[in-house]
């Protein structure tokens, strides 16, 4: 799917979902859940992955912090992504090869 269609498809879900009007077979399968942090300012967080999830990323609240970019230190806003990976599922390579992925995407979304 496009960015447009997986956000359109995300909004409808949402909203059905805070109507509780999912149907249960959108609920029955493995998921990963996106939790956005900044709303409350906290920058990480320990997920508790409930069934049928595997996995739950959270992302933090925007900082703008000292960074180092070529050398020389710049004021960048960083966002912090944590992930919980049930490791009956996935194992530690695979999950940090997806938080590795998912965080370029982040970084450089014209990669969509």
């Amino acid at each position: 799917m496009s960015v447009d269609e997986t956000m359109s498809g995300m909004r409808d879900l949402v909203f059905r979902a805070r109507a509780g009007r999912l149907r249960s077979s959108e609920v029955t399968e493995g998921t990963i859940t996106i939790s956005s942090l900044g709303a409350v300012g906290a920058e990480a967080m320990a997920g508790v992955i409930f069934p049928p999830q595997v996995a739950l990323v959270g992302l933090g609240a925007p900082k703008l912090r000292p960074w180092i970019v070529e050398g020389a230190v710049e004021p960048r806003t960083v966002v912090t992504l944590t992930l919980s990976v049930d490791h009956r599922v996935s194992d530690g390579r695979q999950a940090a090869r997806f938080i590795a992925e998912f965080q370029s995407h982040i970084a450089s979304p014209e990669t969509l």
